[in-house]
C-alpha cells in the first residue's frame, strides 16, 4: 500500500546513532525502497543536537534525483520530511 499523503503512519527511519558516513548508505536504501513502493512521503529522524547529522542528510537529499523536496517537520525539528518524485 503506497502513501501519497503525509500521515503519522508514513514510513520513517531513525538515524540516531549513525555516523556521518554510515547515514549515506542507510538513507539511500530507505529512499530506494520507498520509491519502488510508490510512497510519496517519508520521514527521517535525525535529532536536534548540533546539526551535523541533519546537515549531512540534507546534503545527501539535495543531490538525489528521486527526491522532489524535503523540509524540517514544523512540529519536530529533529525530523525531516522527504517528498519523493513519484508520478501519480
Amino acid at each position: 500500500m503506497s502513501s501519497d499523503v503525509l500521515t503519522s503512519k508514513s514510513p520513517k527511519i531513525d538515524a540516531h546513532g549513525e555516523t556521518y558516513d554510515s547515514v549515506s548508505l542507510i538513507l539511500s536504501q530507505f529512499i530506494d525502497d520507498n520509491y519502488k513502493l510508490g510512497n510519496k512521503y517519508i520521514r527521517i529522524v535525525h535529532g536536534k543536537g548540533e546539526g551535523i547529522l541533519k546537515n549531512r542528510i540534507h546534503e545527501l537529499l539535495k543531490g538525489n534525483k528521486k527526491v522532489e523536496d524535503y523540509y524540517l517537520n514544523n512540529w519536530n525539528i529533529g525530523e525531516t520530511i522527504i517528498v519523493l518524485n513519484i508520478e501519480k
